[in-house]
């Protein structure tokens, strides 16, 4: 374990954040100041820290001073020596003696060196300022630089708010970070050279470190509830086809909700996913139906059709330019939105005689070029690949007696893609290349199966689930999923496999002549 000694002359407040988070187990075994009744002194020893006093008497040398500061830290165990407005500039004689020194300094170095750093930042009129970790020399923050933080400088921004912001945002980041990455044994120092090398601080798809830089594009009236304050961020950097970037043709529409938005989101990404002409209706990010066909008007009708009732004030995506015809049949009922590349004039004249229903033109749906997706949590983010896997007829695993049929792998193929864009526990029933029955965001896989019989049977128009196929995002655990399908009408199934109980389940599939595919992945959605 990794042992500080910590000076400061004051507050120290990055150095009881160091003894908070102990940053790869790093531990803050004593805080030395050379100030009598120094903040810092009595919030450690709160937390249990030894805390010692060396004050530089009248006339004294720093370097005597010095040097009864190591006398006195003799006594303890420590590997790295952590500075926090520790307001003496150090002497060769106490860092030729110490282990590594670092110190934080309030801005980007080697810009706006020594004090009131802030001051320099709003005088300079720089629009980044930030916090800099580096190796302690005697030269005044010179030292090798371990790492940085930046942060925005606002034009209301005056010393005491950027003070505030720096330390919380930028070094209550930056110095744990060098830190852990001592405690891990990651950081080299070349004194000589006065370079600093750290061992994993590499970039690529998941990088060490993340810098993200998003401008506000707008304020929204509320969030997800009308209490909840809420914004929209832009990434100009996105060339995808994507509802951020969309124009609103209808001028005069109220603007889009936080939670048009995200839905929107999810049925563009919904109709991405085809190459022919295909519609998605959404409500709170789930399909209500989805449908390919020869022509757009075709393929609204049938994804329409599969849940009318549910799509009622849902959001509608469209992979082609919407046509007057496909647009008289989306204001038959009431929706929120419609997403689609173009529009024709005819169209636009139909669409934009709804008062509220909102027009997003996304422009070219070209290549998905947007790799990773995220998900914020209280004290971090989850990054990860997005999911643009789906299988081709070369994946599927016939893995049942009966072999399914041309139609019925076209069939699975649709339905699997689909599927990626519902809640899990998801499941799918489809026919053709038009769903049937959907069951999302189930605890229970059966009760999955049991919901999209129930929608197939109670709220689709003009189909059924007889003979049709089902898709699950996840493997069956029991048999139970497909006997309850079976009922149903289903007669052939995609899955991923891969439960401990799949010879049980293959099983009954052969009981009743259904074909099943496993894919070999599943496609779980949680959020």
């Amino acid at each position: 374990m990794t042992k500080i000694a910590g000076l400061a002359s004051n507050r120290g407040r990055n150095l009881l954040h160091i003894a908070d988070v102990t940053p790869g187990g790093a531990d803050l075994g004593v805080v030395l100041s050379n100030r009598e009744g120094a903040p810092v002194l009595d919030e450690a020893a709160e937390r249990g820290i030894p805390t010692e006093v060396v004050t530089r008497d009248d006339g004294e040398s720093r370097e005597s001073h010095e040097r009864r500061i190591l006398d006195r830290l003799d006594g303890y165990d420590f590997d790295l020596v952590c500075l926090d407005g520790y307001m003496r500039v150090l002497t060769s004689e106490f860092l030729d003696d110490a282990p590594t020194t670092l110190n934080v300094h309030p801005s980007l170095l080697p810009s706006f060196p020594g004090m009131d750093a802030h001051e320099q930042v709003l005088d300079a009129g720089v629009k980044m300022t930030g916090c800099t970790v580096h190796v302690v020399t005697e030269a005044v923050d010179a030292g090798p630089i371990v790492t940085q933080e930046p942060v925005p400088v606002y034009a209301d921004d005056d010393a005491d708010s950027l003070k505030r912001r720096v330390l919380s945002e930028a070094e209550f980041t930056a110095y744990p970070r060098a830190v852990r990455w001592v405690a891990e044994d990651s950081v080299t120092v070349d004194a000589e050279a006065g370079v600093v090398h750290v061992e994993g601080d590499d970039g690529g798809e998941f990088p060490a470190r993340r810098v993200v830089s998003d401008d506000r594009a707008s304020d929204l009236r509320y969030g997800e509830n009308p209490h909840q304050d809420a914004a929209l961020y832009a990434d100009a950097t996105c060339e995808e086809a994507s509802v951020v970037h969309a124009e609103q043709l209808n001028e005069g529409a109220k603007a889009l909700s936080y939670n048009n938005y995200n839905d929107a989101d999810g049925a563009l990404n919904l109709i991405k996913e085809f190459d022919d002409p295909a519609a998605a209706v959404i409500k709170h990010t789930n399909p209500a139906g989805c449908a390919t066909a020869d022509s757009l008007a075709e393929a609204y009708d049938r994804a329409l059709a599969t849940d009318a009732k549910s799509a009622f004030g849902g959001i509608v995506a469209l992979n082609r330019e919407c046509d007057a015809a496909t647009a008289e049949l989306i204001v038959d009922s009431f929706k929120e939105v419609v997403v689609a590349p173009g529009y024709t004039d005819a169209a636009l004249d139909v669409l934009t005689s709804k008062d509220n229903l909102r027009v997003l033109d996304v422009g070219e749906l070209a290549d998905r070029t947007e790799a990773l997706t995220e998900k914020h949590l209280v004290g971090g983010r989850l990054v990860q690949e997005r999911d643009l896997w789906a299988p081709t007829a070369d994946d599927l695993e016939v893995v049942t007696e009966r072999e399914p049929t041309d139609e019925e792998i076209e069939t699975m193929l649709f339905a699997w893609r689909v599927l990626k864009h519902c809640k899990s526990n998801g499941i799918a029933f489809a026919d053709g290349t038009e769903t049937v029955g959907l069951g999302v965001g189930q605890v229970s896989r059966v009760d999955a199966v049991e919901i999209a019989a129930m929608k197939a049977d109670r709220d689709a128009e003009g189909k059924s689930a007889e003979g049709a196929v089902m898709a699950s995002d996840a493997f069956f655990p029991f048999p139970d999923g497909i006997e309850k399908a079976v009922e149903a009408g289903i007669e052939a199934v995609i899955q991923p496999g891969g439960s401990v109980n799949d010879e049980d389940v293959i099983a009954a599939c052969d009981e009743h002549d259904v074909a099943m595919c496993f894919t070999g992945n599943r496609c779980f959605r949680h959020d």
